[in-house]
């Protein structure tokens, strides 16, 4: 199977190894964490620590004997599975703490790898590896990556049934096994009803009482259901931004499936004709825009904003200078100006709105409103 160059992830991977003593790389499984790390580092393979292959594992029973005084970079995988170790890192890094001593991949959220930032706060850098970027394929690669999403053995497959056949084995595989080794047991049954659920709700508010009820489980239990794939950075909680404002505003996050592919898999959708014409559209487009757009401005975190009244904003980005920028996301070549984006535009006193759309022209709408295609809004950024 070929690779592809991702120069941009390189780079960023690169410079953060050269300005931290341990950096901490997270991301799905299957995202290409190992293949970036080995292309970046090109360890020998003394240096790199698999925690899923036993023989590693031993090789660490003494970690601070197995680590100490080592000049090479040591690449330590699958650290979600000891995360005793962070503790280890921070004694040696304080006896030595020239930049790019450890790379650390994880298969979850920083959290949930062992990274407690306490004990490592001034001494560490975090980067997330989603799956493939629109920016690593070129423009023209648009609809495939929406339809099989960004995992690469998904992407690059030799045609659709066969990426779907990948994919559908990875959730087997993640539901039965990953879950877990991140330590969340559930049924694996019941966890692919759960998220086949969430598929069905990807886009909207989360409210889960009506899952609860079709697991026969109570609320509380369909939250930790949520976080655990939230923390297996499968699931996007996108929260919601409060402003001081006299209306009754949301409060309770929009879910999303990160990777489209998994979304469309879980919606038992093959090729695109079936996408095309499936209910939930509009909503895997809002999600394939908002995540790719997260990743191009390099924010790990974004907002919503919504009100009881029915105005709200598809995505709220807010620079280190203040700057606002909000994002409507629509799926068609003729979008116009709302009535809801004007009162986001007075009531989160923006100070410019994009509406990302599906076809390839840039062009004003009204005075601080622009219309941007996906393909140029993903490639360029929004902001």
């Amino acid at each position: 199977m070929n690779v592809i160059p991702r120069r941009a992830d390189a780079e960023r991977l690169r410079e953060a190894l050269a300005r931290s003593p341990v950096v901490v790389l997270v991301g799905p499984r299957q995202a290409g964490k190992s293949t970036l790390a080995r292309s970046v580092v090109e360890p020998d393979p003394f240096d790199v620590y698999d925690l899923e292959d036993p023989r590693d594992v031993a090789r660490l029973s003494e970690p601070i004997l197995a680590l100490q005084g080592r000049r090479e970079t040591i690449v330590i995988d699958e650290a979600q599975r000891a995360p005793g170790l962070f503790p280890v890192l921070r004694v040696l890094v304080d006896d030595d703490r020239r930049p790019g001593r450890f790379l650390v991949l994880g298969s979850a959220s920083p959290e949930l790898v062992g990274l407690a930032a306490e004990s490592l706060a001034g001494r560490v850098a975090v980067l997330e590896l989603p799956g493939i970027g629109l920016g690593d394929v070129g423009g023209d690669a648009l609809d495939r990556l929406w339809l099989r999403g960004g995992l690469p053995p998904s992407l690059l497959a030799a045609d659709d049934e066969l990426s779907a056949a990948w994919r559908d084995d990875y959730i087997a595989t993640f539901l039965e096994r990953d879950l877990a080794g991140l330590g969340f047991r559930v049924a694996a049954t019941t966890m692919r009803r759960f998220w086949m659920m969430v598929a069905h709700v990807h886009g909207q508010t989360w409210s889960g009482a009506d899952i609860a009820r079709s697991l026969g489980v109570s609320q509380p239990a369909v939250r930790r259901y949520l976080d655990a794939l939230t923390d297996a950075l499968v699931l996007r909680q996108l929260q919601p931004w409060h402003e001081s404002i006299a209306k009754r505003q949301v409060r309770a996050p929009k879910v999303y499936i990160r990777d489209t592919g998994l979304l469309h898999r879980l919606l038992g959708i093959t090729h695109e004709r079936e996408l095309l014409g499936h209910p939930r559209l509009g909503a895997s487009w809002e999600g394939l825009v908002i995540e790719g757009l997260l990743r191009r401005t390099e924010r790990r975190d974004g907002w919503f904003w919504g009100t009881h009244g029915g105005a709200e904003l598809d995505l709220l980005l807010v620079g280190p200078d203040g700057r606002r920028i909000g994002v409507e996301v629509k799926r068609t070549a003729t979008p116009s100006v709302t009535r809801s984006m004007r009162i986001a535009i007075d009531d989160l006193r923006l100070d410019a709105l994009v509406v990302v759309h599906a076809g390839d022209a840039r062009f004003p709408l009204a005075e601080r409103i622009e219309a941007v295609g996906a393909r140029e809004a993903l490639l360029a950024g929004v902001a």
